[in-house]
């Protein structure tokens, strides 16, 4: 993260190369970083297009400027998509830094429309906000409850309480300006890739304790399969020696007394009384067939099971050395490229999709019909709609989670709505108005021009037992009287979000 020191150091070369600047369009990179791309020159002059980096990730929260433009992303995340809406074409009027606070204000303005983008640099609190041209906060690039508790989206922003703040040091004052920005990116790489050999210990290391236990109560049953071979040499004694002497036995029998061939010894051979002679018989080989079976299997298998436990602990131990040694990132990444170490990262690191990727592939055994319409609120937030009874159920009891609200016209049928709040108390107003254009929308009141609608926490919904598809027992939350707006049931239904089959 950037000093006070470079921080303002930063903030003064941006203003010089950028005031002016018109935002063309903008990138989100991973969960952290906005980049703004910046239009310059223009009058006679060349026109050049700038990468303006905003990060709050954690450790890594800078202002800084790339060499180049990342690009264009096949949809757009929810911030990029307000700042498209609300900030193309306007120009940086002001890029400043707040005096003893790592806190950086970029200001765009227009003929009609402002903007103000907030980069706050507080560690693992930082944030990124943007500010509408009346000093409302619409946007954050994380959720504001996990930075700024004393802050909600659609109320004014107040600046975070002022405390003098350390300046620092500027790793980079023996650099010139024009070298500043690339210095930067370069040790912010190399903590990015620290960081990243980190993460991976961290995965490699649960992923080899997970393989291990598994090859551990792998290697039990299979010895267990191993005993079942002198199990099967009884079995087949007992079967031989009551084939013998099966004339013997009698129905209703719970035994048979016979004498081992050559000793004389006496032996006993359990038997089913519910069974005939010649089926007790049969059972008998039956087993002794089973467990010379898993008696056969753990013989091939217990050898390589028992290689394969060998090898992992090794592999746990020499990963265990590198990282008591302090051993260098590409030590680790070596040992991480052998095949089985490969394996077992691949299957442990979750499957990635960029960052503002609308569309999103159908859950494994879900069938499409269930899952439901997805809207984007224009504050970010996603409004989802059932498409039908089972797809109501689904949507209700399935997929809705934590805060989110649930939306319904007492007494008239149509679809269920769930907003997703993220968790979030108090949602912006706008898309509480969204969500119940929808409902009435994709209910049998559709195009009335008045309607009172229903709002309560998804936990207050339950499905009776019993009920048919899509009926649903709803308790408490309030009626919002909604008066129809067809320019918000138009904008709302024109940004839908896609699936992917």
């Amino acid at each position: 993260m950037l000093s006070l020191r470079e921080l303002t150091r930063a903030g003064a070369i941006l203003a010089e190369r950028l005031g002016g600047a018109r935002l063309a369009r903008t990138v989100q990179r991973g969960r952290f970083e906005l980049v703004l791309v910046l239009e310059t020159g223009g009058g006679g002059e060349p026109r050049r297009k700038q990468a303006l980096l905003a990060s709050c990730a954690p450790r890594l929260a800078r202002l800084s400027l790339l060499a180049e433009a990342p690009p264009a992303p096949k949809a757009l995340a929810s911030l990029p998509q307000y700042l498209h809406a609300h900030g193309r074409g306007l120009r940086l009027a002001q890029l400043s830094v707040a005096a003893g606070d790592r806190i950086a204000r970029l200001r765009f303005t227009g003929p009609e429309e402002s903007l103000e983008i907030v980069l706050a640099l507080m560690g693992g609190r930082s944030n990124l906000y943007v500010l509408d041209a009346e000093g409302k906060l619409r946007m954050a690039l994380r959720p504001v409850e996990q930075t700024r508790r004393d802050l909600a989206l659609g109320k004014p922003w107040r600046d975070p309480e002022a405390a003098a703040r350390p300046e620092g040091d500027d790793r980079f004052e023996d650099l010139a300006d024009d070298v500043f920005f690339e210095a930067l990116e370069a040790e912010a790489a190399q903590l990015e890739r620290s960081g990243d050999t980190r993460g991976s210990v961290s995965t490699l290391r649960r992923a080899l304790r997970r393989r291990i236990q598994t090859l551990e109560r792998k290697q039990a049953l299979l010895e267990q399969d191993e005993a079942a071979g002198e199990r099967a040499v009884e079995l087949e004694q007992m079967g031989e020696l009551l084939k013998a002497n099966l004339h013997r036995v009698k129905r209703r029998d719970p035994e048979l007394q016979v004498a081992e061939p050559g000793s004389g010894k006496p032996r006993t051979i359990p038997l089913d009384p519910a069974l005939g002679p010649g089926e007790n018989l049969e059972a008998i080989f039956r087993r002794y067939r089973k467990e010379l079976k898993r008696a056969k299997r753990a013989g091939v298998e217990a050898p390589e099971v028992r290689g394969q436990l060998t090898r992992m602990r090794g592999l746990a131990d020499e990963l265990e050395g590198l990282a008591e040694a302090g051993a260098e990132p590409a030590a680790f990444e070596a040992l991480a490229a052998q095949p089985e170490l490969a394996r077992l990262l691949e299957r442990a690191r979750p499957p990635s999709r960029p960052p503002g990727e609308g569309a999103r592939r159908r859950p494994a055994g879900v069938s499409a019909r269930l899952l439901p319409k997805r809207y984007r609120s224009r504050t970010g937030l996603e409004i989802w709609v059932g498409k039908s009874d089972e797809g109501n159920d689904h949507l209700t009891t399935r997929l809705a989670r934590g805060k989110d609200l649930f939306f319904h016209l007492d007494g008239s049928p149509g679809s269920h709505v769930v907003l997703r709040t993220e968790g979030r108390a108090d949602p912006p107003s706008e898309a509480l108005l969204e969500a119940s254009e929808l409902a009435v929308h994709f209910s049998k009141q559709r195009g009335s021009s008045r309607a009172g609608v229903h709002v309560s926490p998804i936990k207050n919904v339950r499905k009776p037992s019993g009920a048919k598809p899509g009926l649903v027992m709803v308790t408490g939350g309030r009626t919002l009287a909604l008066r129809h707006d067809p320019a918000r049931l138009r904008r709302i239904l024109e940004a839908r979000i896609p699936e992917e089959e």
